[in-house]
C-alpha cells in the first residue's frame, strides 16, 4: 500500500507521526512523510523504512498569530504541491494528515479527488489551543472561525482521529459524525520507551520536564516550587529539555529566584535520546495549568515516564483525573506553587515512596502501549482502503481502552 503523511512538526521528535509511519513501513507499505525541518537538516532521508521529506523550516518560538498563520499557509501550499506531484507518479491509497492546523487536510486535495482515503488526526483542538496561545477569548470571532475550519476539515476527511475521550465527545458535538471518529491516544512505543538500565552513578536527585515550553505547560509554576526546596535538597537539580515561546522568560525566572545553577535548560532531543535521559531521572514533573486548553490536553509524557519506571508529579487537570488516580501518580493542585513544592519535597525525600508509585504505574501503563494498539490503526487503514472495493461505508467506532 502507498501511504503518505503530512505534519507541521519535526518527524524524529513526534511520537505520534513516527509510530504510525513505522507501523505501516514495518508491514511492507511504502510511506512518505512531509514534515518540517530544523536548520541544517537534510531535505530528505529514510528513517526506519520511512521516507521523510522536510519541506520547510520551523521555529518553536512562534509568538505572533499572523506570522504563525503565514508560515502554516506556506507549508500547506508546499505540501499540497509535493503530495500532488508524488501522487501523480505513484498513487497514494491513504493520506494521513496530522493537525494542527486542521486545514492541512486540504493538502490531500488531489489524492482525495482521485480515490485516496484521508485521515485527519487531530492532535490538539485548534480553537482551544490558539485561544490559549494567542490570548483569544473563546466566544471571539477568531475562536468561532477556527471552529468552522475544524468542522470543514473534518467533513473533508474520511475518518477523524481524536487524541482523548474528552475531546472525542467535543468533536462529535460540534464537528464530526460519531461513526467516523475514533480515539487513538498518544501511546508510547515500547521500542523507544522501555527500560534499558540506568547509568547514573551520582547522588543527585534529578527532576525532569521534557517538552514544549508554552504558557499552559506551567513550567514557571514548577520552577518556583523547585526553588522553595533547593536549600533542603542541595543535591537536587531540575532539568528542562525543550524549546518554545516561554523559554527566555523561564530562564530569567530561574535567575531572579537564584536557582540558575540548579535549573538547567537543554535543547530538545530526538525521542530515542530523550527516553534514555528520562529513564535516568528520579522524578518527572508535568505542571500543566488547568486553563481551557491545558485542562483537557493529554500529555503523553505521563505514559512515557510510567513505561520507564519513573514516578511523576502531575497537575490535577480534568483530563489527567479522567485517566489516572492517586495510586499511579502524585497529583498537585494545578497552579498552586506551594502545593507542588510540598509534593516535590514529599517524593524527593522518600525514595521508597517513589519506587512504589513507579511499580504501580508500570502495571497500569501496560494497557496503553503502542504495540497493543497499533493493530487497531492498521485495521482502520485497511478498512478505509477496502471501502473502494465494497461500495459500502466503513464505520469505525471508538477504540476502547
Amino acid at each position: 500500500m502507498n501511504t503518505c503523511m503530512v505534519a507541521y512538526t519535526f518527524y524524529e521528535g513526534d511520537n505520534r507521526v513516527m509510530r504510525y509511519a513505522e507501523a505501516l513501513a514495518a508491514r511492507g507499505d511504502h510511506v512518505d512523510v512531509f514534515a518540517a525541518a530544523k536548520p541544517g537538516q537534510s531535505n530528505a532521508e529514510t528513517i526506519s523504512g520511512v521516507r521523510v521529506y522536510r519541506i520547510q523550516t520551523r521555529r518553536k518560538d512562534e509568538k505572533h498569530a499572523v506570522t504563525h498563520l503565514l508560515r502554516l499557509l506556506i507549508f500547506l501550499i508546499r505540501a499540497t504541491l509535493l503530495v500532488a506531484a508524488k501522487h501523480l507518479r505513484n498513487r497514494y491509497e491513504i493520506v494521513h494528515i496530522h493537525s494542527v492546523p486542521d486545514f492541512l487536510v486540504f493538502a490531500a486535495l488531489l489524492p482525495r479527488m482521485t480515490g485516496a482515503r484521508v485521515i485527519l488526526d487531530i492532535h490538539d483542538l485548534s480553537p482551544e489551543l490558539y485561544a490559549t496561545k494567542f490570548g483569544s477569548a473563546q466566544p471571539s470571532l477568531t475562536f468561532k472561525a477556527l471552529q468552522l475550519v475544524e468542522k470543514t476539515s473534518a467533513v473533508s476527511a474520511d475518518h477523524v482521529i481524536a487524541p482523548n475521550h474528552i475531546w472525542q465527545k467535543r468533536l462529535i458535538q460540534r464537528s464530526v459524525d460519531a461513526s467516523k471518529c475514533s480515539v487513538f491516544m498518544n501511546y508510547p512505543d515500547p521500542a523507544i520507551f522501555s527500560p534499558r538500565g540506568r547509568n547514573r552513578e551520582d547522588q543527585k536527585t534529578i527532576l525532569l520536564y521534557p517538552g514544549t515550553l508554552n504558557v499552559h505547560q506551567g513550567l514557571d509554576i514548577a520552577i518556583r516550587a523547585f526553588a522553595m526546596n533547593v536549600n533542603e535538597f542541595p543535591a537536587s537539580e531540575f532539568h528542562i529539555y525543550g524549546e518554545g515561546p516561554e523559554k527566555a522568560k523561564l530562564i530569567r525566572l530561574a535567575v531572579e529566584l537564584g536557582v540558575e545553577s540548579r535549573v538547567l535548560f537543554h535543547a530538545p532531543l530526538p525521542l530515542r535520546e530523550i527516553a534514555a535521559v528520562s529513564e535516568n531521572c528520579d522524578l518527572g514533573v508535568i505542571p500543566k495549568r488547568n486553563d481551557g486548553f491545558g485542562d483537557e490536553a493529554f500529555s503523553t509524557k505521563s505514559l512515557e515516564f510510567m513505561m520507564l519506571g519513573v514516578p511523576i508529579i502531575i497537575a490535577d487537570t480534568t483530563v489527567d483525573k479522567y485517566y489516572f488516580n492517586d495510586d499511579v501518580v502524585t497529583f498537585f493542585r494545578s497552579g498552586d506553587v506551594a502545593d507542588l513544592a510540598r509534593r516535590m519535597r514529599q517524593l524527593m525525600e522518600d525514595k521508597l515512596l517513589r519506587g512504589e508509585q513507579a511499580n504501580r504505574a508500570r502495571i497500569f501503563v501496560e494497557s496503553y502501549r503502542w504495540d497493543r494498539r497499533q493493530g487497531d490503526y492498521l485495521r482502520l487503514v485497511d478498512r478505509l482502503v477496502a471501502r473502494d472495493k465494497r461500495a459500502d461505508r466503513v464505520s469505525v467506532g471508538e477504540v476502547q481502552l
